[in-house]
């Protein structure tokens, strides 16, 4: 499992012109679901996001995380995560896990956030979504299970 984590100010996503979820100051986070993943990476992906200390503390470094902070979260499907790149001039999806797999593994990543943290947000698995952010820093991190 791969996630692209940004800390942001603010973070929106959007389909078929309807917002279907957005948070405040928090973690936009981009999921990808490899073949191989199973729900312990999940449990171990949650941990991170919400324990993970990008957060600055009063004298600028980082050392809050997600909960000490009281941020949102927004959880947002991205197959494309799990691309090959390594070779050509196109991506290759032979690794990513197949659509009921990774919708099954991200939808159970969802329902434990929900049950841990009050300010979960969502996007909808396999839509075509529009992600809009404000990225706070930059700070941007790949998370890997």
């Amino acid at each position: 499992m791969k996630v692209l984590i940004q800390r942001v100010r603010k973070a929106s996503v959007t389909v078929e012109g309807q917002t279907i979820g957005a948070i405040d100051q928090g973690l936009l986070a981009l999921v990808g679901v490899e073949k191989g993943d199973s729900d312990a990476a999940v449990e171990k992906m949650l941990h991170k996001l919400l324990h993970y200390r990008i957060f600055s503390d009063a004298e600028g470094k980082m050392n809050l995380n997600l909960q000490q902070i009281d941020g949102g979260l927004l959880l947002v499907s991205q197959f494309t995560l799990a691309a090959e790149t390594h070779k050509g001039l196109r991506p290759g999806f032979s690794s990513a896990a197949p659509p009921a797999e990774g919708e099954r593994l991200f939808n159970g990543l969802v329902t434990r956030a929900q049950s841990a943290w009050p300010k979960v947000a969502i996007g909808q698995f396999g839509a075509d979504m529009q992600v809009a952010l404000v990225n706070d820093g930059p700070v941007t991190f790949l998370l890997e299970s």
